[in-house]
């Protein structure tokens, strides 16, 4: 892709200290404004119209399975049809996904789609520039490293209760919302559950907003409605404190 690099750069404006006062209260925090205009401009176009999407899906005994857009080409007729029926029934008794994403880390790791502007959002993620934001904000001086994966929640699409937990590398989850414009009715809302089943807050896909919770928070993300206009995109990912992959 023959695109000028975008030149990354938080908003000088964020109070770190307030949002560490926010996180340190709450669990949770949102940073609106996270990168400067430009920045998150050329990440929304990026995102919606540049992004070799696959689709996530989860399958009987956990495992993810991804599937590119050659994959569909080469599924026999109905198997297709067949995984996301399985992932949304299994919906109803326990934790199951679908959604377009795009593994930012294997990407990158792996040398696939040479040049993409996501390639350097993955760097820019984990530069000491960002990686001191998210020290400051979230208490954690051992993170050393952030993961993301970027993704598309069509209508119909939706990621049920979970706790992120996972042995203790997961120190806390974000998400950077890029999604313009978003009607409430719409859905697609990052929700925050009680043990008691309530639903405790509930945020609206927004643009150039991080918000930052701890690890374990239950929280799923409510199913796009199928007359969502605009597409729900956003990058996800968690704080971690095991060593980057060399």
């Amino acid at each position: 892709m023959a695109r000028p690099p975008i030149r990354f750069q938080l908003n000088p404006g964020l109070d770190r200290q307030a949002l560490s006062k926010a996180y340190r209260t709450q669990g949770w925090v949102q940073a609106d404004n996270l990168f400067v205009p430009d920045v998150a401009e050329q990440l929304y176009e990026v995102l919606e119209k540049y992004t070799p999407w696959h689709l996530a899906v989860h399958q009987d005994g956990g495992k993810p399975r991804l599937l590119s857009q050659n994959d569909w080409r080469t599924l026999a007729p109905g198997d297709l049809e067949a995984l996301m029926r399985d992932a949304t029934a299994r919906a109803g008794a326990g934790f199951s996904y679908v959604y377009m994403c795009y593994p930012m880390i294997d990407a990158y790791v792996q040398g696939r789609d040479a040049g993409h502007p996501l390639h350097s959002l993955t760097e820019f993620l984990n530069s000491e520039a960002m990686l001191s934001f998210a020290r400051d904000v979230s208490g954690h001086e051992d993170v050393v490293k952030i993961d993301a994966q970027a993704t598309f929640y069509r209508p119909g699409d939706f990621l049920t209760l979970h706790d992120d937990r996972d042995k203790g590398q997961r120190l806390a989850a974000y998400t950077l919302g890029f999604s313009r414009n978003w009607r409430p009715d719409w859905g697609g809302q990052l929700m925050f559950h009680t043990l008691s089943n309530d639903i405790e807050r509930g945020f609206i896909p927004r643009f150039n907003t991080m918000t930052l919770f701890r690890v374990p928070t239950l929280h799923s993300v409510a199913p796009v409605a199928p007359y969502a206009r605009n597409p729900r995109l956003s990058v996800t990912g968690w704080l971690r404190n095991d060593p980057p992959v060399k």
